[in-house]
Formats: C-alpha cells, structure tokens, sequence
C-alpha cells in the first residue's frame, strides 16, 4: 500500500477491479457515498468489458473498510470477484464517477 503521510497520518491507494452484476445497479454512486463517508479519495467508473474500477486512497483503515465493501456492494449489485492492486504516488481531490 501507498506509505506516504500527511497531516492525519498514514495514507494509502488501491485500485480495484469489481466484477459480476455491478453495472446498472447504482454500483459507482453507492461506491462514492460509501468512500466519502469513509473520508477517502479517488473515483469509480464502468469499464467495457462490464467491470467496475474503483480507485480508493486515504487511512489505511478506512481504504480496508472499503475493500470490504466492494465484495457486497449495492443490494442489487452480484459481485462475483473483486481483485485490488496497490499505487504509488496517486492523488485525488474528492470522490468522482467517471
């Protein structure tokens, strides 16, 4: 994870690929609700191929809590696999969809 640190301490970044029904179903906007109230940065959008990337990047214990999330997500979404790498020298203002 990212180890670079600011004024609230330890800040990490990991983009992650969400896979199953996860477009059409409010995937991205439950996403950046969840991640705002979590205090993190970064954005979610739909890919192509029909997965969802969500790039998430704050307190490491909030960007864990996330992660979590993203397994469930929305009521009606069907997650089927979630895979996350880490990034390195990542920033974002505010949470966005794309």
């Amino acid at each position: 994870m990212k180890t670079s640190v600011n004024e609230k301490g330890r800040v990490v970044c990991c983009r992650c690929y969400v896979s199953g029904r996860v477009q059409g179903v409010f995937f991205r906007a439950t996403s950046r609700r969840e991640a705002e109230r979590l205090g993190l940065t970064g954005y979610a959008k739909n890919l192509l191929d029909g997965r969802v990337e969500v790039v998430a990047c704050g307190d490491a214990a909030a960007v864990e809590a996330l992660r979590e999330w993203l397994h469930q997500g929305p009521p009606s979404a069907q997650v089927t696999a979630v895979v996350c790498e880490t990034l390195f020298g990542e920033e974002y203002r505010g949470f966005s969809i794309g």
